[in-house]
Formats: structure tokens, sequence, C-alpha cells
């Protein structure tokens, strides 16, 4: 038990206060976002699909081999075989005409990749304007064949629908794992460990995989954890700063936490000389430019790298299995703000609602650009530099580290931002092939699918990414708009971007995705009238 504090009852009434504001928003989430139409793309799945003379890399760490053939069964990998050397004509090539029930995609010399899982993918929503379709086919068209909606902010019933429909394979979506926020759905604000406790037992009914936390009283917290664990209910938590310092990484771990989102409450663990957060007097939560200006601030006040107290933090995370979901690139902006407001992809492929979402605001989340400048990106750019080391430890160490990318906020878009993830990976110190064994195999691990995903294996569903290039030499060539290249000629060209996505032996055309999307944003823009033009101008 906790001690009751003096502060008890204005922490009760914030929190009914919080709880009645998302109840609100919920209900119009519910009411309005558009739903994705039935699925009108994508061929399969096959009685027999032959991907012929493939470079496989397999997300299990294991490097590249090829040619290989992968044969899928419907909806299942049912053999992998070698059929030949690089540079000589495959073992198969008298075999190019597929035999009766058998459709053969001749891949020979491209790359094939396990679908990948985005571990923190927000379905939009009303304020930003996306309709699902719209976000279901940009994350497809970057070979995001899973994702783990952090909190279901559409609302429940929104998420389990799109979920089931998914699993049918009725929407062209990726598979969705539906969390849902803390308190979803609840009669009232949960002030109890009991009630904590009957609220996890519900949605577990309901058909939730888990549960998004921000904050709660820390008794509740730990009854809700715990109950979750016992259930077998995934858990994510972001330690918003209005309850981490009654509740950081290691206080959630120890009862039971799966998964952390970002870095809030790590820092925290590592403090060695306060317990607080060094805000300055004037520091207002609410005011997001001193959120997320003191935020990058806050790597400089935990334990210097390597030192006992930072190697015991991390220690006793690897032994309770934890797992960190850094979303290294939502916060990129705070670093390079002019980088990501002018990225290539926004002109063809962001929404003009998304695009105003963007702007700064003061009244909007995540548009904290009040006066951005110098000083607050070099302190993020150390920030990244401290983050990134321990992240980068603990992979090194043992631990699981997944790839998220919470795009639909801070100037990133759908499936762009998640190669942008990858691409901060490798910043950080990761290998190209640790990157895609996190944006796969444990990813699928943290969702207790890799029985089933996370890699090219015998008897897994035939979730599967399929690009010209080697991604392993350059991530670029995953984005939709390909990568700059000097071709023969000394002339500026494009390659890559994903060829096909596979999603339970169902093969989608990347580009015709994409295309659909640029059509969405430019029938939009002409709507409007509407030019994307940097902020302010």
């Amino acid at each position: 038990m906790y001690p009751r504090s003096p502060n008890r009852w204005c922490i009760v009434w914030t929190l009914l206060s919080l709880f009645s504001l998302f109840a609100t928003h919920a209900q119009e989430q519910r009411r309005e976002v558009p739903k994705a139409p039935p699925r009108a793309e994508g061929e399969g799945p096959f009685e027999k699909l032959i991907l012929r003379g493939a470079i496989l890399i397999d997300g299990t760490g294991s490097p590249p081999i090829g040619p290989t053939d992968i044969v899928i069964e419907k909806n299942r990998i049912t053999q992998i075989r070698t059929v030949g050397y690089p540079g000589v004509p495959l073992d198969t090539a008298d075999r190019l005409k597929p035999e009766e029930n058998e459709r053969i995609l001749d891949v020979h010399g491209k790359y094939v990749l396990p679908g990948f899982v985005d571990m923190h993918g927000h379905i939009g929503g009303v304020g930003q304007g996306t309709p699902a379709e719209y976000v279901f086919k940009l994350w497809l068209a970057h070979g995001i064949t899973t994702i783990r909606e952090p909190g279901s902010g559409n609302g429940a019933e929104w998420t389990l629908e799109a979920k089931a429909k998914s699993e049918k394979n009725e929407i062209t979506a990726p598979r969705i794992k539906a969390y849902f926020g803390f308190g979803m759905g609840a009669k009232s604000p949960i002030r109890t460990p009991e009630e904590a406790r009957r609220w996890v037992q519900q949605i577990k009914k309901m058909g939730a995989d888990g549960i998004k936390f921000f904050n709660a009283p820390p008794e509740v917290l730990a009854a809700a954890l715990q109950e979750a664990k016992s259930l077998g209910l995934g858990t994510a938590m972001h330690h918003n700063q209005l309850g981490v310092a009654r509740a950081n990484v290691l206080f959630t771990a120890r009862n039971g936490l799966t998964t952390m989102e970002h870095w809030y409450g790590l820092p925290e663990a590592l403090f060695v000389d306060r317990t607080i957060q060094d805000y300055p007097a004037d520091y207002n939560y609410q005011n997001e430019q001193h959120r997320f200006g003191e935020a990058g601030k806050l790597w400089k006040q935990a334990a210097f790298p390597y030192s006992e107290h930072w190697n015991n933090v991390m220690n006793e995370l690897l032994k309770l299995d934890f797992t960190i979901n850094p979303t290294f690139t939502i916060y990129e902006a705070s670093r390079d703000l002019m980088k990501q407001y002018r990225a290539e992809w926004h002109e063809e492929y962001t929404l003009p609602s998304l695009w105003r979402f963007f702007t700064p605001n003061r009244a909007a989340h995540g548009s904290y650009w009040f006066y951005w400048g110098t000083e607050e990106e070099v302190a993020w750019r150390e920030n990244y530099r401290l983050w990134m080391a321990f992240v980068n430890e603990y992979k090194n160490r043992g631990g699981r580290v997944t790839l998220g990318s919470d795009a639909g906020f801070i100037y990133k878009l759908y499936g762009f931002g998640y190669i942008q993830e990858m691409e901060m990976f490798r910043e950080a110190g990761f290998h190209p092939l640790e990157i895609i064994r996190s944006a796969t195999l444990h990813g699928a691990q943290a969702i207790k699918m890799a029985d089933q995903i996370g890699s090219v294996e015998v008897g897994k569903l035939a979730d599967l990414v399929i690009v010209d290039e080697n991604p392993l030499a350059n991530f670029k060539v995953l984005y939709g708009t390909g990568a700059l290249k000097l071709d023969e000629k000394n002339k500026p060209i494009r390659v890559g971007g994903v060829k096909y996505t596979i999603k339970d032996g169902i093969v989608y055309d990347a580009k015709k995705l994409l295309e659909d999307v640029r059509k969405m944003v430019k029938e939009a823009k002409e709507k409007e009238g509407f030019e994307i033009k940097p902020p302010g101008w």
C-alpha cells in the first residue's frame, strides 16, 4: 500500500476531468471516423503461390541467401528451397510456367523479407481528418502487415470491428492488435485496485489484445498490470510526466508491464541525485513547448552511460524480459524541424487536414513549435545521443527492442515514418540485420505472435515484403518515394519502393496502393484549392 497524499483528492479530480475529456473525444471518434471500404485490392490467396528466385532475408538475424523459391499454399509458407547460386541460371529455370492450380511470381534477384510490425500505429482520427483507407494503404505500401493500435483512439468498438474485418481480409489493411486505453468504456473513473482488476477482466472478454497506460495512482496501476499479466494481455505505457514521479519504468516493469513506449520513465529510473525532473519554476505541462522543450534535457539528468546505476537498471529490465519500443522517429522534428516539414513525400501523400493538424498550434497535441529554435534542437541532439546509447546497449545485452512509428503526429506520415524509424535505429548503432529483426521477429514476439509471423519460415503465415533493391545497403529504398540514384547516363533517377506486400497470402501491388493515396490527396487538395507550404508562409 502507499501512504495517502494530502493532494490525493486534487489528483482524483484531475483524473476525473481527464476521463471526461477522453470519453467525449472517443465518442466523437466513434461517430465520425470513416471506416475502410470493402477490399478491392490484392490477388489471392492462391492454392499454391511460388515466389521464384528470391534473395531471402528471413528476419531471424541470418544473412541473405539466394536464389530461393518460397512456396505458399493459401496463406501459409509450406516450403523454402535454394535453387542455385548467384549469377547462374536458376535450377528451376525450366519451370517458369505454372502447373495447374499454381501461380508463379518471378522475383529473381529481388529481396524478400518478413512483413513489418509497427508497434505504435494509431489509425488516424477525426482531428487529423485521415480516413482508415488512407492510413491502411500507406502502411501496406511500406510493407507493414501488422500494427499494434496503442489506445484504440477511434473507440473500442470501431477498432475491434476493423480488427475482425482485417483478420478475414474483408478490408485492405494490416493485421490489427487492439490495445485499449486504460479506463476506456468504464462508466466512471477507475479509483481502486478492485475496480482496475474488474475493468481488465471486462476488456479481455470484449476481445482486447492489451492495454495502453499513461498515468494512474500506483496501487491502481499495479493492480491493472498484474491482472493483465495473469490473463495474458499485453501492456504498453507512455509514462507521462503527470505520473512518472510515482511510477517510473522500474515500478511498472516489476509489476508486469511488457512494453514501454517512447522513453519517458526510463531516465527517471536512472536518476541518481534527484527523484523528480528538474522542472523550471514556470513550467506548465499543458504548454507543449514547455513539455517537449524540457523533455529534451531529461537524459542529461540521468546516470551517465555504463555507470553502476545505469548498468543496474538495464540489467534488471533484461531479467524481467522487458521490451523497449523507442519510437525514435516521432521526436525527430525536435532536433531538426525544417527537415521534417520539408520531407519530400508531404507534397503528394499528406492530406490537407493532416497538414493543418501538424501546423504549430498552442491547442493541438504535438504541434509545439511556438518558438522552436537552435537551443532546443541542440539539446535534443544530445538527448538522442544518450537515449540511443542505452537502447543500443540494451539490444547488445540481449534485450528486445521493437520498431514503432507513432505516425500521424509531429510531421510523421504513416508508412514513411516507419522507414525513418529504421534509419534512426541505424544511427543508434544497430546493424541492418538487427533492424530487420527488430521490425519483424522481435515485434512478433512482443505481441505474442512469433509462432505465426515475424520470420520467413515453413509453417508461418505468408506475410512478406518484396523489394527490387537491397534494403540492407540503403533503407531509403523502402520509402514509397524510393531512393535517389544516378544512372549510367549520369541522370538522377528513383529506385526502389516496396514492389509487393503479401499479407495472409494476398499479394498487394504496393505502388498501386500508393497511387490510390496520391489520388485521395490530389482530390482533397483540388477540392479545397489547397497548397502545402512551410508553416508561417
